[in-house]
């Protein structure tokens, strides 16, 4: 028998197992919903014309605040079985508690100022008008969230990684015992 040099991120008892489990589910879960929102969703109602209609905002608001506050319970879904797989396992990693933090600050974020500050700027208070022309800070709140996405998935996608890692190592470990 050979004495491997790489950690062990293999979960120790059942309580762990299950938050292993947790934590994988909700990343994977959490990172494929944003991108169908930020790659499917959004891009369909934009090339449908639906964004130069009137009812736009309020429809994006209300698609928006249901995702996020998803996108909360994902969060703290994550941060918690980070802070669980920590205390079970002196062998995971230390930066995984401030990704997992990370990415409930880019939730916190999105719900409670860019979310608000959009529906905001959008809202038309002139009836008469027929032309929606887009508001000129409009689009610094677009590079915001855009940011605050890109750091969700840089994060998320790392934590996943490290998650995931566990079962290439039991992978490998089955088919050398063959």
């Amino acid at each position: 028998m050979t004495v491997s040099s790489k950690v062990d991120f293999r979960p120790a008892s059942f309580q762990s197992v299950a938050w292993y489990k947790i934590l994988t589910l909700t990343l994977a879960f959490w990172l494929g919903a944003s991108l169908f929102l930020d790659l499917v969703m959004m891009p369909s109602l934009y090339a449908s014309g639906m964004m130069s209609q009137p009812d736009f905002v309020p429809a994006g608001y209300g698609i928006f605040w249901i995702f996020n506050r998803i996108e909360l319970l994902c969060a703290a879904l994550v941060v918690t079985g980070v802070l669980v797989q920590r205390k079970m396992s002196s062998s995971s990693k230390q930066s995984s508690v401030l990704l997992s933090i990370l990415m409930l600050l880019a939730a916190l974020i999105c719900t409670y100022f860019i979310t608000p500050e959009m529906g905001a700027l959008g809202v038309q208070l002139d009836w008469f008008e027929s032309s929606i022309a887009i508001p000129n800070g409009m689009n610094q709140l677009h590079m915001s969230y855009w940011l605050l996405e890109m750091i969700k998935f840089v994060a998320g996608g790392v934590l996943l990684g490290w998650t995931l890692d566990p079962l290439r190592v039991t992978r490998r470990d089955r088919s050398s015992a063959t």
